[in-house]
């Protein structure tokens, strides 16, 4: 993937709009790949499933609490993407408290499918879901990447590491000593 652009991808996103009015003021609004990551520089980390443990325990709200170090070094936006629809990303973020991450659903699993990064999760209940994965993205440029390892279809583990804000971070900081 380094040196590759994300792929074209169309998200089905849900946004807060008081003009609607009720007890759920949300519309639909569809965002690009370009919407997400043209002219900027990002971490996206993608991860099985939505209030899953690992993801829900560390991984997100490590990157959360992280936001301002990843800032520091010129990152402009954190992004989670998840095989899940928009209602299910939108009220996982609402129960993680974020203000510093957003989430990008990937109902469809196109953009994951895309990436090469599609597993089947069957052994667990979930269908075809992310590996998990991060990445640093330039203006859609793959800058590098954290892949954990294992990837296959039914995998009896959930590694998780590579991946991890701390050492996304550990790179970043590398790079800019460099």
């Amino acid at each position: 993937m380094l040196g590759k652009k994300v792929p074209a991808v169309t998200f089905r996103t849900r946004v807060r709009d008081e003009a609607v009015g009720g007890p759920n003021p949300f519309r639909w609004q569809d965002m690009t790949s370009d919407d997400y990551f043209k002219g900027k520089k990002v971490v996206l980390f993608s991860l099985p499933g939505a209030f899953t443990p690992t993801c829900s325990t560390y991984q997100l709200p490590d990157f959360e609490k992280l936001a301002g170090e990843f800032r520091a070094l010129g990152v402009d936006d954190i992004y989670c993407l998840s095989v899940n629809d928009a209602f299910v990303m939108n009220a996982w973020a609402k129960g993680q408290n974020l203000e510093n991450v957003k989430v990008i659903p990937d109902g469809s699993g196109e953009f994951t499918r895309k990436m090469g990064m599609l597993v089947a999760k069957d052994n667990l209940g979930f269908g075809m879901r992310s590996w998990r994965y991060a990445a640093v993205i330039n203006d859609g440029l793959v800058e590098q990447w954290f892949e954990e390892e294992g990837y296959s279809d039914n995998c009896d583990t959930d590694p998780y590491g590579v991946s991890a804000p701390q050492n996304i971070l550990e790179n970043l900081k590398a790079r800019a000593a460099a």
